[in-house]
């Protein structure tokens, strides 16, 4: 069985771990979402550095292809005739180095130097040749072993002829390919089979570190690609990770703090009962008391007990203050009454039949009892006669006599249940003028012991007695009580001596003193005691 503080306990627990849930859950989505935005982001980073590198060097040699035929057609003019036009050309274009022009083979005109005679083979073992070509070398001639990028134009079929290009690419990639840490770390241009980077110059192979990837965009122009090493869109997203924590831990608070507050409706023993009551889960059970006198069963009082699907068995002991507490305790006593009128055929159609039903204090205010009694019990016209037992551990406060009146006009009687447990009994008895007093089981247990609460008992009884007030014992067990109480004039029992609460569809079949109803529902018929 459960109690209220474990109750309490196991709803908090699932609370903190819907909220701790909550809580990773967004730090994972935050932190998730963040890094395929930054990897993204640097992917697009990378490809748009790539791209711009490419269109730079296209920029830079569109305007020298645009050249071709102008420098071609000065192939096989005299140096002296055409050096000026080629230094003009060379300064025009200022990422030129130099011009040269080539005839059978021979360099014979630089724009630099003026006359050559210098076999071109000898320089540039590539060259000359018949197809436009883009080399990536060295230079031999101005600033020694210093890298280059040279553009041939053929101007002759046999391409032994044509025009040379000499493009300072050390100084194109200082002004263009400046790396971009730590998103870009290496940029390089390859030509042919041949590699350029700025802190490596011309090589014929190029090496990845571990931790590098590579990124290459070719030119749809010119016969070159450049290629861009990097850790990675997705490490570089990784690595900036740590930089959402305060964003992430925010949102992860504000949503947790979310779902804290929001589960406090939907995972409370409060929404337990609530839907206890719309899926009837509560059971109506009695317990039947005993006239010693006539021997006869003249009324029962009505039990509520729930078994949770999802908790099992829980003590009216847990849901009633609960219930009270969160002020549920008339919508509770409103569905008892339901219950009650809906079985009622299970209980004898007599007028001296009485069925007792619990109601709490609380529910007196404002008449909002004598509108349910009004509502729920007497639309259906019930032969028994209503007993409303008050719990006297509860505060009565604020009832109004003209309420109690009316109440017994209308054939209700009043007890005060658990009589002699609280601190306010006689003020109870001004109030409420009940016609039943009920000796809490706490001073039947009492009887035959030296207790105070013996001598209570003895109090209590007499009190009604001097007051016509009609006396029922509750917990009587042991037939010592049963003698006790009805010698000093207490004649109507109950008590698991007579019957244990059970279902009401059993009473009918304890009634008529058959087989005793099954173990688990507690119910069976003994003597009464004389």
């Amino acid at each position: 069985m459960h109690t209220a503080q474990n109750l309490i306990k196991g709803y908090r627990r699932k609370r903190i771990i819907i909220s701790l849930m909550v809580a990773l859950i967004v730090l994972l989505l935050t932190f998730g979402l963040r890094f395929i935005s930054q990897r993204d982001l640097n992917q697009l980073r990378i490809d748009a550095y790539a791209r711009h590198a490419v269109d730079s060097f296209d920029k830079i040699l569109m305007p020298i292809a645009g050249k071709r035929h102008e420098l071609v057609s000065l192939v096989g003019q005299p140096c002296d005739n055409v050096h000026l036009p080629l230094r003009k050309q060379a300064a025009a274009m200022q990422t030129l180095r130099s011009i040269a022009l080539v005839k059978s083979g021979v360099l014979y005109c630089s724009s630099v130097f003026g006359d050559r005679d210098v076999v071109l083979r000898q320089r540039q073992l590539s060259l000359p040749d018949p197809q436009p070509r883009l080399l990536l070398a060295t230079d031999e001639t101005l600033l020694k072993n210093s890298p280059i990028l040279i553009q041939w134009y053929p101007a002759s079929q046999d391409g032994e002829d044509g025009v040379m290009l000499t493009i300072n690419i050390h100084l194109l990639s200082s002004l263009l390919l400046e790396p971009q840490e730590p998103i870009i770390r290496r940029v390089v241009v390859s030509v042919g089979h041949r590699y350029y980077s700025e802190s490596q110059g011309i090589s014929d192979t190029f090496r990845l570190a571990d931790d590098e990837q590579m990124v290459t965009r070719q030119s749809e122009l010119f016969p070159f690609s450049i290629s861009v090493t990097t850790p990675g869109a997705g490490m570089l997203a990784l690595e900036d990770l740590p930089s959402q924590a305060p964003l992430a831990v925010i949102l992860a608070l504000l949503l947790s703090s979310v779902a804290w507050i929001a589960t406090a409706g939907r995972l409370s023993f409060t929404r337990e009962i609530i839907h206890g009551m719309a899926q009837r889960e509560f059971e109506l059970y009695c317990q039947p008391q005993l006239d010693t006198r006539s021997q006869q069963c003249t009324g029962v009082e009505i039990l509520l007990r729930w078994k949770n699907p999802r908790l099992g068995w829980i003590s009216p002991e847990v849901f009633i203050p609960v219930a009270e507490r969160e002020n549920l305790i008339a919508p509770l006593t409103r569905y008892v009454f339901v219950e009650t009128i809906r079985q009622i055929d299970y209980f004898p159609a007599d007028p001296q039949f009485h069925i007792s039903i619990n109601v709490a204090s609380s529910h007196f205010l404002q008449g909002v009892l004598l509108r349910d009694v009004n509502q729920y019990w007497f639309t259906a016209h019930p032969k028994q006669q209503l007993v409303l037992e008050v719990t006297e551990r509860d505060s009565l406060q604020g009832v109004d006599y003209r309420l109690v009146r009316e109440l017994h006009r209308k054939g209700v009687r009043l007890a005060i249940d658990d009589f002699g447990t609280g601190n306010s009994a006689l003020s109870w008895l001004e109030q409420l003028r009940p016609d039943i007093l009920k000796i809490d089981k706490s001073f039947t247990n009492a009887i035959g012991t030296d207790a105070v609460n013996s001598t209570v008992t003895d109090i209590i009884i007499s009190l009604g007695q001097r007051l016509n007030i009609e006396l029922v014992a509750e917990g009587v067990e042991t037939p010592q009580q049963a003698h006790y109480l009805r010698l000093h004039g207490v004649h109507v029992l109950q008590g698991y001596l007579y019957a244990k609460p059970m279902p009401l569809a059993e009473f009918p079949h304890w009634l008529a003193g058959g087989t005793p109803p099954p173990k688990e529902h507690n119910g069976h018929v003994l003597p009464v005691i004389l």
